[in-house]
Protein backbone atom coordinates (compact mmCIF):
# COMPACT_ATOMS: atom_id res chain seq x y z
CA UNK A 1 0.00 0.00 0.00
CA UNK A 2 2.64 2.18 0.82
CA UNK A 3 6.69 2.30 1.63
CA UNK A 4 7.51 2.12 5.44
CA UNK A 5 5.92 4.56 8.02
CA UNK A 6 9.41 6.33 9.85
CA UNK A 7 8.00 9.14 11.41
CA UNK A 8 5.03 11.15 12.57
CA UNK A 9 4.47 13.34 9.74
CA UNK A 10 4.77 10.24 6.92
CA UNK A 11 1.70 8.65 8.42
CA UNK A 12 -0.01 11.79 8.69
CA UNK A 13 0.61 12.79 4.97
CA UNK A 14 -0.66 9.03 4.28
CA UNK A 15 -3.70 8.80 6.85
CA UNK A 16 -4.91 12.84 6.47
CA UNK A 17 -7.06 11.98 3.71
CA UNK A 18 -9.00 9.50 5.19
CA UNK A 19 -10.46 12.80 7.38
CA UNK A 20 -11.28 15.10 4.46
CA UNK A 21 -13.86 17.10 4.91
CA UNK A 22 -15.55 15.21 7.99
CA UNK A 23 -17.54 17.47 10.34
CA UNK A 24 -17.72 15.18 13.10
CA UNK A 25 -14.43 12.71 15.14
CA UNK A 26 -13.80 9.29 13.33
CA UNK A 27 -11.01 7.17 14.68
CA UNK A 28 -8.98 4.74 12.40
CA UNK A 29 -6.39 2.11 12.79
CA UNK A 30 -3.73 1.85 9.96
CA UNK A 31 -2.43 -1.87 10.56
CA UNK A 32 1.32 -2.07 9.29
CA UNK A 33 3.80 -5.30 8.33
CA UNK A 34 7.15 -6.28 10.21
CA UNK A 35 9.06 -3.64 8.25
CA UNK A 36 6.30 -0.79 9.27
CA UNK A 37 4.36 -0.60 5.61
CA UNK A 38 0.55 0.01 5.92
CA UNK A 39 -1.25 -3.39 5.30
CA UNK A 40 -4.92 -2.01 6.13
CA UNK A 41 -6.79 0.65 7.67
CA UNK A 42 -10.20 -0.03 9.36
CA UNK A 43 -12.44 2.78 10.02
CA UNK A 44 -13.02 1.90 14.84
CA UNK A 45 -15.69 4.79 15.18
CA UNK A 46 -17.64 7.45 13.63
CA UNK A 47 -18.79 10.12 16.56
CA UNK A 48 -20.10 13.16 17.31
CA UNK A 49 -18.51 16.77 16.97
CA UNK A 50 -16.69 15.91 19.99
CA UNK A 51 -16.39 12.28 20.94
CA UNK A 52 -15.68 9.18 19.40
CA UNK A 53 -16.28 6.08 21.62
CA UNK A 54 -13.48 3.64 20.97
CA UNK A 55 -13.28 0.36 22.57
CA UNK A 56 -10.01 -1.91 22.10
CA UNK A 57 -11.57 -4.51 21.64
CA UNK A 58 -12.80 -2.95 17.86
CA UNK A 59 -9.31 -1.56 17.40
CA UNK A 60 -7.50 -4.95 17.80
CA UNK A 61 -10.15 -7.50 15.92
CA UNK A 62 -8.88 -5.41 12.06
CA UNK A 63 -5.36 -5.77 13.03
CA UNK A 64 -5.22 -9.43 13.95
CA UNK A 65 -6.98 -10.30 11.34
CA UNK A 66 -4.49 -8.58 9.08
CA UNK A 67 -2.01 -10.46 10.63
CA UNK A 68 -0.52 -6.89 12.11
CA UNK A 69 3.14 -6.51 13.46
CA UNK A 70 2.02 -2.97 14.49
CA UNK A 71 -0.08 -0.45 14.46
CA UNK A 72 -1.07 3.59 14.18
CA UNK A 73 -4.19 5.23 15.36
CA UNK A 74 -5.54 8.16 14.38
CA UNK A 75 -8.64 10.41 14.79
CA UNK A 76 -9.43 13.85 14.19
CA UNK A 77 -10.64 16.96 16.30
CA UNK A 78 -13.13 18.68 13.62
CA UNK A 79 -12.92 21.89 16.15
CA UNK A 80 -9.14 21.94 14.76
CA UNK A 81 -7.23 21.74 18.01
CA UNK A 82 -4.84 18.67 17.94
CA UNK A 83 -4.20 19.27 21.37
CA UNK A 84 -5.20 15.69 23.26
CA UNK A 85 -8.16 15.35 25.63
CA UNK A 86 -8.16 13.55 28.70
CA UNK A 87 -10.01 10.55 27.29
CA UNK A 88 -7.67 10.53 24.56
CA UNK A 89 -4.89 10.03 26.77
CA UNK A 90 -6.44 7.24 28.79
CA UNK A 91 -7.18 5.37 25.69
CA UNK A 92 -3.65 5.56 24.56
CA UNK A 93 -3.07 4.37 27.77
CA UNK A 94 -5.46 1.23 27.42
CA UNK A 95 -4.27 0.35 24.10
CA UNK A 96 -1.02 0.29 24.58
CA UNK A 97 -1.71 -2.22 27.57
CA UNK A 98 -3.08 -4.35 25.15
CA UNK A 99 -1.19 -3.71 21.86
CA UNK A 100 1.68 -5.15 24.92
CA UNK A 101 -0.34 -8.34 25.89
CA UNK A 102 -1.29 -9.25 22.11
CA UNK A 103 2.42 -8.27 20.73
CA UNK A 104 1.19 -5.63 18.50
CA UNK A 105 3.40 -2.66 18.55
CA UNK A 106 1.82 0.65 19.22
CA UNK A 107 3.81 3.21 17.24
CA UNK A 108 2.12 6.24 17.59
CA UNK A 109 -1.25 8.01 18.44
CA UNK A 110 -2.15 10.72 15.92
CA UNK A 111 -4.69 13.50 16.52
CA UNK A 112 -5.45 15.19 13.15
CA UNK A 113 -6.28 19.14 13.53
CA UNK A 114 -5.43 21.78 10.87
CA UNK A 115 -3.09 22.34 9.74
CA UNK A 116 -1.50 20.92 12.59
CA UNK A 117 -1.30 17.26 14.41
CA UNK A 118 -0.18 15.89 17.65
CA UNK A 119 1.60 12.59 17.64
CA UNK A 120 1.80 10.90 21.21
CA UNK A 121 5.23 8.92 20.13
CA UNK A 122 6.96 12.51 19.58
CA UNK A 123 5.84 14.01 22.71
CA UNK A 124 7.11 10.24 24.38
CA UNK A 125 4.06 9.74 26.03
CA UNK A 126 3.99 5.64 24.70
CA UNK A 127 6.16 4.58 27.24
CA UNK A 128 9.13 2.54 26.44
Amino acid sequence: MSGPIQASSSAVAILRPCFAGLDREQFLVAGLDAKHGIIGINIVSIGSLTLSIVHPREVFKPLILMNAAAFICAHNHPSTDPTPSPEDRLLTQRLRQGADLLGITLLDHLVLGEPSYFSFADHGWLGS
